[in-house]
């Protein structure tokens, strides 16, 4: 039985190894800590868990629908997820098809009129499309993961409504980067203790806490990071010793979306969102920091509600917001 570690399984999957970590804090996955191994390592009845849930996300089951199915032997439990999720595509091809048949009645209504641009006057078709609710697009069956996540993606492109432009100020904070096997959750370990050993929610209970990859050659979307950089904000006198590392952030723009059931193809999404944007200007890598040891100028992957998150360390509540720097145009 051949075992692999997290990286080896974030990049077979192209799935982020933070988000493995999570799917084990919330019971899904139950990786195996074996003599030998420095890390955590996935056998082969874990994997082919983890494919099941991989395949369960893609076609739109909740994780805690997942964990439901998963845990129970009736097949009663995975037939009522799947016509819950039935439904609910049924209800979006039901409004998709209503709307193709409002929109052939206005081009036909258009074509008639043959003037200027003017819909029918109608109280029961204004009813009709008030009504309406779509999420985006008719999901079609598909036949394995390479189609589904295409599939996927065509779902969840964004839109303007899904993205907000934020200003970071600029802040104070202690920095800490972890390189090689599972560096995100060693740089996440050691952010956690330095927050408690300096009580720093008592004297800042407004602390911000950020992470990215800040390896000098780039990774792509779902690939393990090289090397991973955790900052939490500080005031501008606490002392920092090592081996934290004090950083100056200058402030800046960004675009800003939620992570959604940490799929980290998100920023894949938000990326596409911002280079077609006509209002801001891609501005990724342009230096808001000045950073020796690390690459500096990218986007960030910011704890929501950090205060309560430090204190409880529940990753079930974890919410994390994708930054992506940008700047208005010209």
């Amino acid at each position: 039985m051949e075992l692999q570690t997290i990286s080896q399984v974030s990049k077979q999957f192209a799935i982020s190894t933070r988000t493995l970590r999570y799917y084990e804090q919330i019971g899904l996955l139950m990786p195996t800590s074996k003599e030998n191994f420095a890390y955590r390592v996935y056998d082969t009845e874990t994997i082919a868990r983890l494919r099941q849930i991989i395949i369960l996300r893609k076609l739109r089951i909740p994780l805690k629908q997942i964990s439901g199915i998963l845990q129970s032997a009736d097949a009663r439990t995975a037939i009522e997820a799947f016509e819950c999720s039935l439904n609910e595509i049924e209800d979006e091809i039901t409004a998709l098809s209503t709307i193709r048949h409002v929109i052939k009645v206005f081009i036909e209504h258009l074509e008639l009129e043959n003037a200027a641009f003017a819909l029918p006057d109608d109280a029961g078709l204004l009813e009709i499309v008030d009504s309406l609710t779509v999420s985006k697009i008719n999901f079609k069956e598909e036949k394995s993961m390479e189609e589904l996540n295409r599939a996927s993606e065509k779902l969840n492109k964004f839109e303007d409504k899904d993205v907000r432009i934020v200003y970071l100020p600029p802040m104070t904070v202690a920095a800490y980067y972890a390189s090689g096997e599972d560096c995100e959750g060693k740089a996440l370990d050691k952010m956690n203790q330095f927050v408690k050993e300096t009580g720093l929610l008592k004297i800042k209970p407004d602390a911000r806490s950020f992470g990215f990859d800040c390896s000098m050659e780039m990774t792509g979307v779902g690939e393990p990071s090289r090397t991973y950089e955790m900052w939490v904000s500080v005031p501008d006198d606490l002392e920092i010793a090592p081996p934290m590392i004090r950083r100056t952030f200058n402030g800046g723009l960004y675009a800003a979306h939620v992570l959604r059931s940490w799929d980290f193809g998100d920023w894949r999404l938000l990326k596409e969102w911002v280079n077609a944007s006509d209002k801001y200007d891609n501005d990724w890598g342009s230096p808001r920091w000045i950073s020796p040891e690390t690459r500096a100028g990218q986007g960030f992957e910011e704890t929501l509600n950090f205060y309560n998150y430090a204190q409880t360390g529940q990753m079930k509540d974890l919410q994390l917001d994708l930054l992506f720097p940008v700047k208005e145009k010209k």
